[in-house]
């Protein structure tokens, strides 16, 4: 068995039954950004980290389903699975989730029909596709018909209008969810702001609502990623580089929690988790993962 073990942040003998965990597992979630690729702080120019290519096209061959969960909405979850497919990724239409794909879910179940998207394209097509009638934060908004909901993402152009806007909704009863709650996102230029929380932020000093997440670490993201392909919470391996999203989300759901340093993450960075908090497994990177899987499943090197 490999040595599983050398992070301080794994509980002694806790690596044993990771290894073990891995062998058992049905599935895989992958953080983006950091995880399989890094582009800039636009998304632009994604690039694959090592291995990332390799472990999802060992993961088809094992008949392991996975989706890739990005907090990015710069753009719709089928543009992201275009971009990936344009630089070697081989994945299915419905691959990749964002934010938007697990609000649509909450939406639903709540019966927010109609919603005030602070965000482009990434949020509004995709939740227009579920049914959603979303009101970009420019438009007008008609009298007499409310606002069930306010949605947070990316969204660089946000204004004091929209604010206003946002603003006026809640105070009208709707309901004010983000996206994320990151300060940062991993890029080729290092950390970028996001935006949603800064956003969310905003409204909630000014109208002193709570804010709901419907990204990453949310319960409600690795559902949505567990029903799209089908396999139970507890059987699935997240997989990311941010002590803030992904680990804490595996244990939420009791999944195997994988950290990588790829991307904000390094050797420290979850050292502030508490021992049974913090990852299963904390390896170099995706290229790292790939061996450890076949390891595990006593596949032959080579």
């Amino acid at each position: 068995m490999p040595d599983l073990a050398a992070s301080p942040d794994i509980r002694p003998g806790a690596a044993e039954t990771a290894y073990r965990r891995l062998r058992e597992i049905r599935g895989f979630v992958f953080d983006l950004d950091g995880t399989l690729v890094l582009g800039d702080r636009h998304n632009h120019g994604l690039t694959p980290l090592p291995g990332a290519l390799e472990i999802t096209r060992w993961a088809a061959r094992q008949g392991l389903p996975f989706a890739v969960f990005t907090n990015g909405t710069t753009k719709t979850p089928r543009e992201y699975t275009r971009e990936l497919r344009a630089i070697g990724f081989e994945l299915p239409d419905d691959a990749v989730l964002t934010p938007a794909s697990s609000a649509a879910a909450v939406f639903a179940r709540r019966a927010h029909s109609r919603v005030l998207v602070l965000g482009g394209d990434g949020l509004i097509s995709p939740l227009r596709a579920a049914g959603i009638d979303a009101v970009p934060a420019e438009a007008s908004l008609p009298g007499g018909q409310p606002i069930d909901a306010v949605l947070a993402g990316w969204y660089p152009s946000f204004s004091l209008p929209a604010l206003e806007a946002a603003c006026q909704a809640v105070w009208s009863g709707a309901a004010l969810y983000s996206c994320s709650q990151s300060v940062f996102f991993a890029t080729t230029q290092g950390r970028a702001i996001g935006t949603s929380r800064a956003i969310s932020a905003m409204i909630r000093s000014l109208t002193g609502c709570r804010v709901r997440l419907v990204g990453k670490p949310s319960l409600d993201a690795l559902r949505t990623a567990a029903d799209r392909i089908g396999v139970r919470p507890a059987d699935l391996a997240v997989v990311g580089d941010d002590p803030e999203l992904e680990v804490p989300m595996a244990h939420r759901g009791h999944a195997l929690a994988i950290a990588v340093m790829s991307g904000l993450g390094d050797a420290g960075s979850f050292s502030h988790l508490p021992r049974e908090s913090g990852p299963h497994l904390h390896l170099r990177g995706v290229d790292e993962l790939l061996s450890t899987c076949r390891q595990a499943r006593g596949e032959r090197a080579g």
